[in-house]
């Protein structure tokens, strides 16, 4: 489908263009327009309906949504910003530099500035920082007819009407209620004698992102709602959001893992000196801690050469550690970051992996003895020699791998 709208692009058949683009998804779109240059990207984005415009601007990277800000007229600004959700709206704004931002804020109105300034307030790594303000709230002595007369009057510019949160007076949260429950129940029933106000889930603006994303994948939720310390509701967390972070988390993880400092571009948009950044200081250190590999065997030059074939075995040896060591820590830190291993379990953690080191210690210890024998055909001192400092090794490697 995208072949055939690039074809329509390059035969400037626009009318069949933006046909074949609405049959697709905002996401879709985004991944058609990352392909084109910057200036045909804002030539077929303005070919799409406002809506769809819309969808598609909040899944477009940084770089994109940079240029086309700078390219649109106010009134052009002004109609997209006015189909945006303000969560998504926020999230834009973070990544921008201050003369866009200062464009985006001038062209939106005052009580909608009003709640980015307060919503950019959160730290960055918080509930808060990825909440919306955008949900229905309703009253528990309201009747499901009135409930149903409330969603149709602010529903339509709610992130979610899916689930509804009843509050009091003072907007504190005192349960809620699915609009699966009103469909099915009378509509002269109160919201009070429908609504789940035992063991609700919620998180505060303080809460990290990342447990907060996780409470999603523990209980299945579509939305959560997110409280103040005096347990006023102020926003909600949607799936969507979370789902962002958790990707964030993981790709953190990942390079963290892999000895990188974590950025937030993508690969192709970050450029080649900006990658050198993120990767030699992590390089440099490495390479100054190998010295001290090059200390250890210059301490036993006059051993070593007693034996010369030994010194065939240490890249082996090195490798194997390496590996034993990678292979527990990035188990470890996986079980971190999902919440499933605690500091308080390191006692238990480090004797398992013991444990386990000692089993594959003495598999590889038995095999590379044979190898050692029969192919290799070095003296049975030898053998032993090696592969009992392999046992060490990935005992060592093991143990520190996962403290």
């Amino acid at each position: 489908m995208t072949e055939q709208a690039l074809l329509f692009l390059e035969e400037k058949k626009f009318n069949e263009l933006r046909a074949v683009l609405e049959t697709l998804q905002a996401v879709d779109i985004a991944e058609f327009l990352y392909e084109l240059p910057l200036e045909k990207q804002i030539l077929v984005f303005r070919i799409l309906p406002k809506e769809l415009a819309a969808e598609t601007f909040v899944e477009m990277d940084s770089e994109s949504c940079e240029y086309m800000i700078k390219a649109f007229s106010d009134k052009e600004l002004r109609e997209i910003l006015s189909e945006l959700f303000l969560d998504d709206m926020v999230d834009i704004i973070e990544e921008m530099p201050a003369n866009v931002v200062h464009r985006i804020l001038s062209n939106s109105d005052s009580d909608v500035r009003e709640e980015i300034n307060h919503l950019l307030q959160y730290p960055k790594d918080s509930a808060g920082s990825i909440m919306t303000t955008e949900f229905v709230s309703l009253k528990e002595n309201m009747t499901v007819n009135e409930a149903f007369d409330r969603i149709r009057k602010v529903g339509q510019d709610k992130e979610t009407i899916y689930t509804c949160y009843v509050t009091d007076e003072k907007r504190k949260l005192l349960g809620l209620v699915s609009v699966r429950t009103l469909l099915l129940s009378p509509t002269d029933v109160l919201i009070k004698d429908l609504m789940e106000d035992q063991a609700i889930v919620s998180a505060k603006t303080s809460d990290d992102k990342e447990e907060v994303a996780v409470l999603f994948e523990k209980y299945g939720f579509l939305s959560i709602p997110v409280t103040d310390n005096e347990g006023r509701l102020v926003g909600i967390v949607t799936v969507d959001d979370a789902i962002l972070v958790i990707k964030e988390e993981d790709t953190e993880d990942i390079e963290v893992m892999a000895a990188i400092t974590p950025t937030d571009k993508p690969y192709m948009k970050t450029g080649v000196f900006e990658t050198w950044k993120k990767r030699i200081p992590w390089l440099l250190l490495l390479m100054i801690s190998a010295t001290f590999t090059g200390k250890i065997i210059s301490y036993f030059e006059a051993s070593l050469a007693a034996q010369v074939i030994l010194t065939a075995f240490i890249p082996m040896l090195m490798d194997t550690g390496g590996n034993a060591g990678g292979q527990t820590s990035v188990t470890i830190i996986r079980g971190l970051s999902l919440g499933e291993i605690e500091i308080k379990d390191l006692f238990g953690i480090v004797w398992k992996e013991f444990r386990v080191a000692l089993l594959c210690g003495l598999t590889l210890s038995v095999v590379n003895f044979a190898k050692l024998l029969f192919v290799d055909q070095v003296s049975l001192t030898v053998a032993a020699v090696v592969c009992l400092t392999l046992l060490a090794t990935v005992l060592i490697a093991k143990v520190v791998g996962c403290m």
